[in-house]
């Protein structure tokens, strides 16, 4: 081993030298990168070109899947339809709707000139229509008393409502009803002071407080506020 002169650059001051690698694991090393390229060459060989397939083929292969994807959706909107009707239905039998907006509330429930005023009177313009709060079959519709014209819903469960001073109505004794369905139209017949409408509430023959009755089911008469309901009409 020759001396190194002081004059010859130090090529490795400062640096870690790399040992070269055995002649056995070089020749390995190349053999493996040889083989490895090789097998790259035969799988491409051995997929097809995508622009030497069929043009025709494709297009039969994408036509195919929107076919598919088509049939998936009109299905999926169909599932969908079939659920919203049936949640619409059990809707529109539970809910409790106001029986009309842009009323004033004039008068509450409660004694007045010495006898129970047993609704609440929600004045309106005459002509005004006004719809069934809550589904139900028409037990009366017509002239009754001092209520003028009116209209009773009989809901079941021993529940009643009562619509009076209608200049009109539009249903007839028998008739089935759901919530929101027009039933007559504000006006002053009977013993009423103006055109309003008189709403009651009775359960088993005996008048309800309809402000917190109707609270209690998602509206509120005061406020003019109403649960929302899917597909009720605001008639």
């Amino acid at each position: 081993m020759r001396q190194r002169l002081s004059s010859e650059p130090d090529r490795y001051r400062g640096r870690r030298r790399v040992p070269t690698p055995p002649r056995s694991r070089y020749a390995a090393v190349v053999t493996t990168a040889f083989v490895g390229a090789g097998i790259v060459a035969l799988g491409a060989g051995a997929m097809p070109d995508a622009k030497t397939v069929d043009p025709s083929a494709i297009a039969d292969l994408d036509q195919a899947s929107t076919q598919q994807d088509l049939a998936e959706r009109a299905e999926d909107a169909n599932r969908a339809s079939r659920d919203g009707r049936s949640d619409t239905a059990a809707a529109s039998d539970e809910v409790w709707l106001l029986p009309l907006h842009g009323y004033e509330f004039t008068s509450a429930y409660g004694m007045r000139w010495g006898q129970l005023h047993a609704g609440v009177d929600l004045a309106a313009p005459e002509g005004t229509p006004y719809r069934a709060v809550h589904a139900g079959t028409v037990k009366l519709a017509g002239y009754y008393g001092g209520y003028g014209n009116a209209v009773i819903i009989d809901h079941g469960n021993g529940i009643e409502t009562i619509y009076g001073h209608s200049s009109q109505v539009a249903v007839k004794a028998g008739q089935q009803v759901k919530a929101g369905d027009t039933l007559g139209y504000v006006g002053s017949t009977g013993h009423a002071y103006g055109n309003h409408l008189h709403l009651e509430v009775h359960v088993n023959g005996e008048p309800r407080d309809p402000i917190p009755w109707f609270r209690d089911r998602g509206a509120d008469i005061k406020l003019e506020v109403e649960a929302i309901a899917p597909d009720v009409a605001a008639s």
